[in-house]
């Protein structure tokens, strides 16, 4: 048959499906083959757990940018002093500082999904009650209870995204917590502007809600998983993470190595912390976190729209400008980690910060007396502009 096909000239299979033997280049386009579907399986899910993560980190941005465009409404509408609303303002970080104090702790025993939950179960009821608050009370506990969630949030998301990711992709994907606040924080400033403060809150509400349900749908953390001894539920965790026909043995063995190995070297306590040994790394990182506070970028944050009132230039403009330099300082942020050191970036930071707060400080004090009043506005608009790009 096959001399008969060669004969009349027409073409055999038999070399190709009988004779051919598999070269390298074609053993290594199955292993491609086979590694890109490894990867689009993995891809699928991680992609959803993650989305859902950083909902959170999407909604903690929104509390933080709500207060500056909805100052003016809400003290217009409910009558507020502006004391009143100072305490609604920084009664967020009052929540966000208790809230970060127990949630390591919370973390562990419930778990990251339930402590995600847990947040949210904070967040949902704060936006409403922010958003059909009758009086100053109501904005409190509304802004107390953001805090709380938003605390919480602050600390589990990014470990929840770190430990169902596999090493290759986890610098990209934990970045997205960061994005992500700010995209949250560029909407409230932008749309704030344009909608009421009380719309604005039940639209911060949406995150919120669309995490609670998501987290019906998402993975718990294989590596808590392992922690706690749940090795049936930590395999089927993994194995849902990485796709159903992929080999999740070597990953397994390797997180539980670090478990145990993590385990075996924290029989300590946290008064070990204050050993001699341990002073100098915990004053220096401490001090970085209280300086960085104390440096005052949470309040010009959350009063930036005042600030270009008093500077005579336009609110609607400025915070826009804000909002889209915030975007785009977060993107450059992350690529600049991996080119310049730490400390380098530190000092980068805390001087431009330092320099262009002073510049702001400058246009006012030339402003009330009497100098140079064509320029004070763009002197001060400048100055927070640079200032939200170095922080």
């Amino acid at each position: 048959m096959e001399r008969e096909c060669i004969e009349e000239g027409l073409p055999t299979t038999r070399p190709l499906l009988l004779d051919a033997q598999p070269t390298p280049n074609t053993i290594h386009e199955i292993s491609n083959f086979n590694r890109a579907a490894r990867d689009s399986s993995i891809a699928s899910v991680l992609f959803l757990s993650t989305f859902i993560a950083v909902c959170g980190s999407f909604c903690y941005g929104c509390s933080v940018g709500y207060s500056s465009p909805a100052e003016s409404g809400i003290m217009q509408d409910l009558g507020l002093s502006l004391a009143a609303y100072s305490v609604f303002g920084s009664i967020l970080t009052i929540g966000g500082m208790i809230g970060a104090i127990i949630s390591g702790k919370i973390a562990d025993v419930v778990g990251r999904r339930r402590t995600m939950l847990l947040a949210e179960l904070f967040c949902t009821p704060g936006c409403l009650a922010i958003a059909f608050a009758k009086d100053a009370w109501w904005l409190d506990i509304g802004r107390l209870l953001i805090g709380l969630g938003a605390g919480l949030l602050t600390y589990v998301v990014p470990v929840y995204v770190a430990e169902i990711t596999p090493k290759n992709l986890r610098g990209r994907f934990t970045s997205a917590h960061q994005m992500l606040t700010s995209c949250g924080f560029a909407f409230s400033y932008c749309i704030g502007n344009i909608i009421s403060w009380r719309t604005l809150a039940l639209l911060g509400s949406i995150p919120c809600l669309l995490q609670l349900l998501g987290l019906f749908f998402i993975p718990e953390s294989p590596r808590w998983l392992a922690k706690r001894g749940r090795e049936k539920e930590f395999e089927a965790s993994l194995q849902h993470l990485w796709g159903k026909n992929a080999d999740v043995s070597v990953e397994a063995m390797d997180i539980r190595d670090i478990i145990e190995s993590f385990q075996h070297n924290s029989e300590g306590n946290a008064l070990d912390l204050f050993q001699r040994r341990y002073c100098y790394s915990i004053i220096v990182g401490v001090g970085l976190m209280l300086l960085q506070q104390f440096g005052g970028n949470s309040g010009v944050v959350y009063y930036s729209s005042t600030i270009f009132a008093e500077a005579d230039f336009s609110t609607i403009l400025g915070s826009t400008a804000l909002a889209i330099i915030s975007l785009v300082a977060a993107t450059v942020s992350l690529l600049l980690m991996d080119i310049f050191a730490r400390r380098t970036l530190l000092m980068v930071s805390s001087g431009g910060t330092c320099l262009f707060l002073s510049l702001v400080g400058l246009s006012f004090l030339l402003k009330e007396h009497g100098y140079l009043k064509d320029l004070t506005p763009f002197m001060a608009f400048a100055g927070l502009l640079v200032t939200q790009i170095v922080v």
